[in-house]
């Protein structure tokens, strides 16, 4: 088995959580090939007193950075640095020389300002690949939440909650939860709001948009029931009455993945034709020079890439 590992913006923890992930003696037992700039990478080894990434059982694939990277902000190298890494890896992933590809974090503002036009990995590796029917799913504690929105402002959430959307990205989370380890397939969805609408009087999209699509899920036989209250949720299904929620946007579903399994949270990207896994946090911009950074979500990611890659290769 081959996980690709992308060291994210090279001016934040990336780089240092993947040196210390590949150090830990319970790495899963795969070949590693990590891919970003060797000269950071050896840099921060010095920087931290490290294992350098040549005595850690692993090989790199070397993107050059355009120039010169400055710590803990961001910038267009950077930027260029971790959108490189990323679309190399997944080239390789989509011609089958590597089996999954588990990514540290990047910056938003970086890729930006390095003219790039994805929000983030989820929807750069999407285009990159050529499907368009993906989501963004997370794995914490007992907790299996994906997302119908991903990285929108608040405001345009509810023009995007479309009945089509809420059925798309159910139907995708219920063709992938065997694989995610699922024995079952129960799906409870959210509402939009508070006490989910509370028939009408606190809005209409539960009415009007996610009942009936959970409604025309159910009559395709899927296990799909909601939309429920958010709040009282999430606590049912960390007790095991539901394998995955569905929640209608990114904070309804990370606030209680994080809080359930803060630092050893994983973010899967289902849909794609290859596993794709990462942490469940940022770059770190303030911690960068400190030397703390805490590898945990990063390997809690590249253990879940190789049990995806041997439930995939079982099926």
């Amino acid at each position: 088995m081959r996980l690709a590992v992308t060291v994210g913006d090279p001016a934040g923890i990336g780089p240092e959580v993947v040196l210390k992930a590949l150090a830990r003696a319970d790495r899963p037992a795969a070949e590693m090939i990590v891919y970003g700039p060797a000269s950071v990478l050896s840099e921060r080894a010095a920087r931290f007193g490290l294992r350098p990434l040549e005595s850690l059982d692993a090989r790199i694939v070397d993107v050059p950075p355009k120039g010169p990277i400055p710590l803990g902000v961001t910038s267009s190298a950077g930027g260029h640095a971790a959108a490189d890494s990323v679309l190399t890896a997944a080239r390789h992933a989509l011609a089958g020389e590597v089996d999954a590809i588990v990514t540290a974090p990047l910056n938003k503002e970086s890729l930006a300002a390095a003219g790039h036009r994805w929000p983030g990995h989820t929807e750069m590796l999407a285009d990159v690949a050529g499907v368009s029917d993906v989501a963004m799913l997370f794995v914490g504690g007992s907790l299996r939440v994906v997302l119908v929105t991903i990285h929108r402002s608040l405001r345009s959430v509810p023009d995007a909650i479309t009945s089509a959307e809420v059925e798309r990205v159910a139907r995708l989370l219920h063709r992938e939860l065997p694989g995610l380890g699922a024995t079952s397939r129960r799906i409870a969805v959210c509402g939009l709001n508070p006490h989910a609408g509370e028939g009408g009087m606190f809005g209409r999209e539960e009415i009007e948009v996610i009942a009936p699509a959970v409604a025309r899920l159910r009559k395709e036989g899927l296990d799909v029931s909601g939309p429920f209250p958010a709040d009282s949720l999430f606590a049912r299904a960390s007790k095991g009455e539901f394998d995955a929620v569905l929640a209608q946007y990114h904070d309804q579903g990370l606030i209680p993945v994080k809080l359930a399994a803060f630092g050893n949270a994983v973010n899967v990207t289902i849909g794609l034709p290859f596993v794709r896994t990462s942490v469940d946090h940022g770059t770190g911009f303030d911690i960068v020079e400190k030397g703390v950074a805490d590898e945990g979500s990063l390997l809690a990611a590249i253990r879940l890439a190789a049990d995806l890659v041997t439930a995939r290769r079982a099926r």
